[in-house]
């Protein structure tokens, strides 16, 4: 998969019992989204990847994975990313956009840039921008303007 198409939906963090099951931390809107997406990553093919069921109250699914059926296989997949591939997002609606469409815009706050947006980090609270300043900047008094690739701080 091409590097510049791969989106990170989620990580293993943990084997989860005895039967190779995994702990998956998931990085979408909703838990469940990761039912109907075509997961890949570096340690397996595409289609090995199955959701099992979710965590109640929380981003973590169960998963299995094609091939892993002992608790120690699925600790050799402990830290490895999920992707899906970009081209097989749903088409986005008039001012939506994902996340890593925000990598790599330009902030601006009073008509002056502040920085380019790093990495989008969540920590319960909601989004806050990571920028290459340094500065974390919480995303909920932001406008986006996806054409010109531009964050105004409101």
């Amino acid at each position: 998969m091409d590097d510049n198409k791969k989106i990170l939906v989620g990580k293993i963090v943990a084997p989860q019992g005895i039967r190779g099951e995994l702990r998956v931390n998931t990085y979408t809107a909703n838990p469940t989204d990761m039912r109907d997406l075509r997961v890949m990553s570096s340690h397996f093919a595409d289609g090995a990847f199955h959701f099992v069921r979710v965590v109640p109250s929380s981003s973590v699914i169960i998963a299995r994975v094609d091939g892993v059926n002992d608790r120690n296989a699925a600790e050799s997949l402990r830290g490895t990313e999920l992707f899906i591939n970009r081209d097989d997002l749903p088409q986005l609606g008039p001012g939506e956009y994902y996340q890593a469409d925000l990598v790599g815009m330009r902030v601006m706050r009073n008509g002056a840039q502040i920085g380019v947006v790093d990495n989008v980090q969540n920590y319960g609270g909601g989004d806050i921008l990571e920028l290459d300043s340094g500065d974390l900047i919480a995303f909920n008094s932001v406008d986006v303007d996806t054409e010109n690739k531009t964050i105004y701080i409101r």
